[in-house]
């Protein structure tokens, strides 16, 4: 490869490996690039491409969720939705555990994002846990481990972002997130029994719930619960579009919190903002470097370069998927989820669909891996939020956490091999 290829890669890393954060790396490699590479252009054409490619209306639905999130937490939906799952797990060994697994799926259908769902958990249960005698690295490890769930559930913004870089269906990606989650927060749930048992771990209520009791919390939830079925429901009979899910999430939590919770206040809308324009922001940022970086990659045609590699080089759809599987993995544990999502993305779908790899199929173990990664030390930013709000050191939460990414990988593989697990539903709704 020429010099001008590789320049802007070997840049990228050893800024990365200085601590610079992730945008900033991808920004300055790719003006490096731009400015002084063969192609060269003026700085602001360089703008111009960047605010371009992140006006697309695909790109609306992470705002609006983003901000459903963060009103669902001031609503009192998320405490209720804790008190649901107390209710369905907590009284089993290692009952905390549990409980902390089944919230991350049921949030899954509100906050769509791994690390604010594993920053609220961390807050709301890592505490209680160590009260309970569960210690603390493993609390963090199970808080991480359930977080990769939520962004897998509709309406996840790793999906979204897939969506826009293959130009793949949105409401198909959505379809087919729900069937892995609960997969996935199985296993974990077993591994949770499993060790939790071994050690002693107590639950957090001593009785089984009452039908009474139960019900009491079922229906003091449902209206969160409603959000994820809604968005299906809406999605299937075309009464909107998954962009306009967002805004509509917005109106119905508000609608919620006021009128039927009355938790929602008015001095509750400028923390409300902030939360959502910082949370927003930074989403947001990342995506710009990476939309720079993946216009130089682009215009280097490293996509193209690397499917007629695979083409020529990987016979099987099998091989094909362990390799990727280990790629992602392997730089997943450096670039956050969605940066290397917008960074991969272009490299590997022209590979998947020249390989005859179904392309929903083929994001969902996109999705879930990045995810993974995000809990694999060293560098994983599920791990960095859970460790830095509970001050574990990492070399404690890298020995409880072998483990999960162990049995999360594992489901992954399964799932890259039997296909069906993941296109039950969209086959279904089709």
């Amino acid at each position: 490869m020429e010099f001008w290829t590789i320049f802007p890669i070997v840049i990228l890393f050893v800024l990365f490996f200085l601590k610079v954060p992730v945008a900033y790396s991808m920004l300055i490699s790719s003006a490096v690039y731009f400015l002084f590479g063969p192609n060269a252009m003026d700085i602001t054409l360089i703008v111009q491409k960047m605010v371009a490619a992140m006006s697309s209306f695909v790109y609306l639905a992470i705002p609006f969720f983003v901000a459903a999130g963060v009103i669902f937490n001031y609503a009192g939906i998320t405490r209720r939705l804790m008190n649901l799952a107390d209710m369905l797990v907590g009284h089993m060994t290692g009952g905390l555990g549990h409980v902390n697994i089944v919230l991350s799926t049921l949030m899954g259908g509100l906050s769509g994002s791994a690390n604010a769902d594993a920053a609220m958990e961390t807050k709301m249960l890592v505490p209680e846990m160590e009260r309970l005698g569960y210690s603390k690295p493993f609390s963090c490890v199970v808080t991480a481990a359930s977080s990769c769930i939520t962004p897998i559930i509709p309406p996840g913004i790793i999906l979204i972002l897939y969506s826009s870089v293959s130009d793949v269906s949105i409401a198909k990606m959505f379809y087919a997130g729900y069937l892995p989650g609960l997969v996935m927060m199985a296993a974990l749930l077993l591994l949770t029994s499993i060790i939790s048992k071994k050690r002693h771990y107590k639950p957090s209520r001593v009785e089984r719930v009452t039908v009474i009791d139960f019900a009491r919390a079922l229906k003091d939830a449902i209206w969160a619960l409603l959000v994820p079925f809604g968005i299906v429901l809406g999605l299937r009979f075309g009464m909107f579009t998954p962009t306009e899910a967002g805004a509509i999430c917005i109106v119905y939590s508000i609608i919620i919190g006021v009128f039927f919770y009355k938790e929602l206040k008015i001095h509750h809308i400028k923390p409300i903002i902030k939360e959502s324009v910082e949370a927003t922001a930074g989403v947001m940022f990342i995506l710009a470097g990476a939309k720079a970086f993946s216009a130089f990659l682009t215009w280097e045609r490293l996509p193209m370069i690397l499917s007629e590699f695979i083409i020529s080089n990987i016979s099987s759809q099998w091989m094909f998927m362990l390799i990727v599987n280990i790629l992602l993995i392997v730089v997943g544990c450096f670039f956050d989820g969605g940066a290397a999502m917008i960074l991969l993305g272009p490299l590997l779908v022209p590979a998947a669909a020249a390989m005859g790899v179904n392309l929903v199929h083929f994001g969902i173990i996109i999705c879930i891996n990045l995810t993974i990664a995000g809990i694999t030390p060293p560098f994983g930013s599920q791990m960095f939020v859970t460790t830095s709000i509970a001050g574990v050191k990492i070399e404690d939460y890298a020995k409880e956490s072998l483990p999960y990414i162990g049995v999360l990988i594992l489901i992954m593989l399964v799932m890259a091999y039997v296909p069906n697990i993941i296109m039950f539903i969209p086959n279904l709704l089709s």
